[in-house]
């Protein structure tokens, strides 16, 4: 029987509509705004620790924009989040930033979720220093080298000089992957991780994610 302490996530009638854009020319034509897009609408469950949940949906949905309202990256209409037994609906700048420690996100697409002007040591270094991790340069390269290491790409030491381009799609999804790991969260959001690789590699992908379950 699952309690409140096991469940590390709830989400209650959570709600985000969007208002579409009314240009000048149609206000001035005097046509009517368009009806809202109800993008999530009253959507509730909860997530115990150490659970792996999909949520299951056409395209368009609104999984994508239910993960980003849990990653606090959109403020909900309505409805509520909760995290760890603390409400965290509407969180102030460093509520936020310390949030975002605990909690992460896989983007669908790698490449586009990853700086092009950074190798690959950078995009990992890069949250360690968003999110203030008191750790020296050497102490950081230890934690880069680590995460590499848990999503199975070896020698990290290779792996940390090369830029995004460099890599196949399953690798980049490795070092996403990497990046979020790297901040030691309780829990890990990923938007259809493997839509965007081959077929040939989306099975090694899933394979590593039930991996990393075991860490968080």
């Amino acid at each position: 029987m699952t309690t409140q302490q096991d469940i590390i996530l709830k989400v209650e009638n959570l709600q985000k509509h969007f208002q579409p854009h009314q240009s000048f020319t149609q206000a001035l034509a005097g046509q009517k705004k368009q009806r809202l897009i109800r993008a999530v609408d009253g959507i509730s469950f909860s997530i115990s620790r150490g659970e792996i949940f999909g949520l299951i949906g056409e395209s368009g949905s609104g999984k994508t924009t239910t993960g980003k309202l849990i990653m606090k990256l959109l403020e909900p209409t309505g409805g509520s989040i909760w995290f760890d037994g603390q409400d965290v609906t509407h969180l102030g700048k460093e509520e936020n930033r310390k949030y975002r420690t605990k909690v992460q996100m896989i983007f669908q697409d790698p490449y586009a979720s990853m700086n092009p002007r950074f190798k690959i040591k950078d995009v990992l270094e890069e949250p360690l220093l968003i999110h203030n991790i008191k750790a020296n340069h050497e102490k950081r390269q230890e934690m880069i080298i680590k995460a590499l290491e848990e999503v199975k790409l070896n020698p990290p030491e290779e792996f940390m000089t090369r830029w995004p381009h460099m890599l196949s799609g399953g690798q980049r999804q490795r070092v996403a992957t990497a990046r979020t790991l790297i901040l030691n969260p309780s829990l890990l959001v990923a938007d259809e991780p493997v839509s965007m690789i081959d077929l040939s590699t989306r099975a090694e992908i899933l394979h590593m994610m039930k991996d990393v379950q075991r860490h968080l």
